[in-house]
């Protein structure tokens, strides 16, 4: 049964549209504390936040809402997704929330909900709560309201566990780092963190006014974290987003090391080190040098649906310690349950100090295809699979790549369009592939759709 609020990632959109909004929250708050007010005991919710204005509006919404349903909440105050992810299972929380629209400007927000495990909430578990959302709200007996209290030390709480994911022999001192922390959740934590593991650190992005947050900064900013690294001579640089689940790093030239980069140099390390890791998960995203580099391993590179949601439940069902996105998700299996851009960083520059290699060195092992990504409009939604044209054209093009290349077409889920990407060895090459594919979805579909 299709959700109607909850995408892959929970819930996020436009603050001040629907369902983006305090009413909605306060119901949904009611709603998810009915569903966990039925699934054990101990009735407490963790709720953290990002740093954009909105959250204290729908903090406050969220903490009446479970308060009716008789649900105590403990603030944790602006946190990293993955905190909250880590707080909820080590505080033996019912569920975590984050209020954050991660990557998105300040005028958007949104919200994930965590399991006790510190997994994403199971799909039933969505399901009901996006039943009760229909239904009239209702507060429980007064007795039985929900309290409200705020964790102090959750900050440090999560400090020391990112620390503890790398060996007690890692000793950055001497090394240069600079932190990117796009005005976000992680701009009080990830500083700490490296600073306390001896590097000489310094910040970016680490002045948030509740607007700034991944204001050309963060993970999808890089150029003034490229800048910085190059002027003061950083051995490396470090951008996370705005909720810190993703990581993209930046080597001692300014060249940006993405998240495929990022998972192979990490694969190569536990790797090295005797690890059993299973395949390694990436997505239909995941570049092909990426997957050819593994093999070179002996590894193999296992492809599930877009969003850190899917690669953690194929990780589960391959028994895999290593997945990851392109655009920075990094989940270590064997470190924490969610994507975690300081923990990613952390094994890179573990690498780094164990091999005495730079970023720019270590990155070398894996040689990235040009990506060409085309966005085709559409009117409404098509079956592009079943569109004849279309996959008359992808097998041509595939038949001429003859192995050294990949094709994927794929309808967008949040709006009218047709993604169309083609990875070759040439760039050249897959840009012309791109164009033709991508001329040949807006004719055959615009077609289709006449004759509909």
């Amino acid at each position: 049964m299709k959700k109607r609020f909850f995408g892959t990632d929970g819930i996020r959109g436009r603050v001040g549209e629907y369902p983006i909004t305090p009413d909605f929250f306060l119901k949904l708050g009611w709603a998810a504390g009915r569903v966990l007010a039925g699934e054990g005991a101990h009735n407490s919710v963790l709720v953290g936040k990002d740093t954009r204005i909105s959250g204290y509006m729908f903090e406050s919404a969220l903490e009446a809402g479970l308060s009716a349903a008789g649900i105590n909440t403990q603030l944790l105050g602006p946190m990293p997704t993955p905190a909250v992810a880590y707080l909820t299972r080590t505080l033996r929380a019912q569920a975590g929330i984050i209020i954050s629209a991660s990557h998105n400007p300040h005028y958007d927000n949104g919200i994930k909900f965590f399991s006790r495990e510190g997994g994403k909430l199971p799909d039933d578990l969505e399901h009901k709560i996006e039943q009760y959302i229909d239904q009239p709200m209702t507060t429980v007996e007064s007795e039985r309201i929900g309290k409200a209290s705020r964790i102090n030390d959750a900050a440090g709480r999560y400090i020391e566990f990112c620390k503890s994911t790398v060996p007690p022999r890692i000793d950055l001192s001497g090394m240069k780092i600079v932190i990117d922390c796009a005005h976000g959740a992680t701009y009080h934590i990830a500083p700490h963190v490296f600073e306390e593991l001896g590097a000489l650190v310094n910040c970016i992005g680490v002045q948030p006014n509740g607007l700034n947050i991944n204001t050309g900064v963060g993970a999808t900013n890089t150029a003034a974290l490229a800048e910085t690294v190059k002027s003061i001579g950083a051995d490396c640089g470090i951008a996370l987003d705005g909720d810190g689940d993703r990581v993209v790093m930046v080597d001692h030239l300014g060249d940006v090391v993405d998240g495929d980069e990022l998972l192979f140099i990490i694969a190569r390390s536990r790797l090295g080190g005797g690890v059993a890791l299973g395949p390694v998960v990436g997505t239909q995203m995941t570049n092909l040098g990426m997957e050819h580099a593994l093999g070179c391993l002996g590894l193999t590179l296992k492809r599930a649906r877009v969003g850190d949601r899917y690669v953690v439940e194929m990780m589960h069902a391959h028994g895999s310690l290593l997945g990851g996105e392109g655009s920075g998700h990094i989940i270590c299996r064997d470190r924490t349950t969610t994507g975690d851009g300081i923990v990613g960083a952390l094994q890179v520059i573990a690498e780094m100090v164990q091999t005495g290699r730079s970023l720019h060195e270590l990155k070398q092992g894996m040689e990235k295809y040009p990506q060409i990504l085309l966005n085709v409009k559409i009117n409404g939604r098509v079956d592009i699979d079943k569109v004849e044209a279309v996959n008359a054209v992808k097998a041509e093009v595939e038949r001429e790549l003859n192995g050294s290349g990949r094709v994927l077409l794929r309808s967008s889920g949040t709006e009218p369009l047709i993604r169309v990407m083609v990875e070759a060895r040439n760039a050249d090459l897959a840009h012309a592939m791109a164009h033709r594919i991508a001329e040949t979805v807006s004719n055959s579909v615009t077609q289709a759709q006449t004759v509909c």
